[in-house]
């Protein structure tokens, strides 16, 4: 028997045939282990939450949330998976800088922890819908920071952005947890960038947002009840790249955290992590449909691809790199050619792969973009073609679970009403022509 990839000993020719391809796998227990991992290191007054923007299917919520996860949201529907995967309102915070005023509405009756504000606009307007419901609104003012620290993939302060408001107008605004009485200022937010590799990063991160944090509560008069340090905690994808050790990250932040604790024993530190808990897990796997060649080059045609995994090809972001590829049914066979492992869409854009050293595929082989685990389908184009998702499966404690149902025609369909009037024929009305051989709605006559 050919040695192939399996998940918890689940062979992935068994997962393909029950579940079909394309679809993505998680293991369960690489989940448990990307988060124990950190959270027995981490200093015991930092709460992890779980970004539901890496990853947002409701299982991989609660199997997270079972091992102790929190919940950050950023939209009504993040909101009611966090609650329907059994998040304590306590334990959700609810961020973004485009909520609408339906979604202020359900955190006030939800009574999620935090409602993070990201711009004086969105302060006033949760006051007005607190004041509608009778209630008084937590509020964690969102920062962007005059700072910067380099080290992630995408630096998040010290720039003109969409996110948080402006340190210097914080500290400029005044009677601002005053003026405004049905909000109630508990805590600060910030983020500084994403995708980071580097402990030392990270702890200086966590060093000038607790800073931040007490001064603008000194300079508003509030007490610090919670500070979000943001997180952005990576995992190697590339070739060069080394993945963060998790005692190493907690060495460095624990005493940051220890002594922002002997000053605010009652505050709540809050660390978000979303690629870093569920990308691991997760492996993207493709039926190759065909396979041919082109002025020189091997093409593995494949029944998913970038509508399914816009992440892997790094669009819209500084990633141009592949992710890591195998051939998954056959893993023990050597490298033998290069590969440029392409999907079924009508676009030479739709290519995860370029270059992949693989062995010789044939039609029917499974190959796996590993690392998947985050912002895999919903960041992608899955109505692209109208293909729909793929299906969702988590391996738990030994067994297969179908986690997310693949999209058929008529699912992509339901969402369309067809209105009778639109299926009368048209009734072709002639133009009126006029002397100079153009008809009267500009298009040339044609005698």
């Amino acid at each position: 028997m050919t040695a192939e990839h399996d998940v918890q000993g689940i062979g992935i020719t068994e997962l393909a045939e029950r579940f079909g391809t394309p679809m993505f796998v998680y293991d369960g227990e690489a989940l448990r282990r990307q988060y124990q991992g950190l959270r027995e290191r981490l200093h015991p007054a930092v709460d992890m939450f779980f970004s539901l923007k890496a990853n947002p299917n409701l299982s991989i919520c609660a199997v997270l949330h079972s091992y102790g996860a929190c919940a950050e949201v950023s939209s009504l529907t993040e909101l009611i998976t966090a609650r329907r995967a059994g998040v304590a309102p306590r334990d959700i915070i609810f961020l973004g800088p485009g909520k609408s005023r339906d979604e202020l509405a359900a955190c006030l009756r939800e009574q999620v922890y935090a409602v993070v504000v990201e711009s004086f606009g969105e302060l006033e307007l949760l006051d007005e819908v607190a004041a509608e419901h009778g209630v008084v609104a937590p509020v964690a003012l969102r920062v962007n920071p005059e700072f910067a620290v380099k080290g992630g993939g995408l630096t998040m302060g010290g720039k003109p952005r969409q996110f948080g408001i402006d340190e210097a107008q914080l500290f400029a605004a005044a009677d601002l947890g005053v003026r405004l009485p049905n909000i109630r200022l508990m805590g600060v937010h910030a983020y500084l960038g994403t995708r980071i590799l580097s402990e030392e990063v990270i702890a200086e991160n966590t060093t000038r947002i607790l800073d931040l944090a007490e001064r603008l509560a000194e300079r508003h008069g509030f007490p610090l009840e919670m500070v979000d340090i943001g997180g952005g905690l990576g995992v190697a994808y590339f070739e060069g790249e080394t993945d963060l050790d998790p005692a190493l990250v907690a060495e460095r932040v624990n005493p940051v955290v220890e002594a922002f604790r002997t000053r605010h024993p009652d505050t709540r530190v809050i660390m978000e992590l979303g690629r870093y808990l569920t990308a691991p897990s997760g492996v993207y796997v493709v039926g190759v449909r065909y396979v041919k060649e082109s002025m020189g080059q091997r093409f593995a045609v494949a029944d998913g691809g970038t509508n399914h995994h816009m992440a892997a090809v790094g669009t819209g972001s500084f990633v141009k790199r592949n992710y890591p590829m195998v051939l998954l049914n056959r893993v023990t066979e050597p490298a033998a050619a290069e590969w440029q492992v392409t999907g079924p869409l009508c676009t030479p854009n739709d290519t995860i792969g370029k270059n992949v050293p693989l062995p010789a595929v044939r039609p029917g082989d499974l190959i796996g973009v590993l690392r998947s685990g985050a912002y895999g389908p919903t960041a992608s184009p899955v109505h692209f073609l109208s293909h729909g998702y793929p299906a969702e499966v988590l391996v738990h404690e030994g067994r297969a679970y179908l986690i997310r149902h693949r999209d058929d025609p008529e699912d992509l369909l339901s969402h369309q009403p067809m209105h009778e009037d639109l299926t009368t024929p048209a009734q072709l009305v002639p133009a009126a022509s006029t002397s100079n051989g153009h008809t009267s709605n500009g298009r040339i006559r044609v005698s």
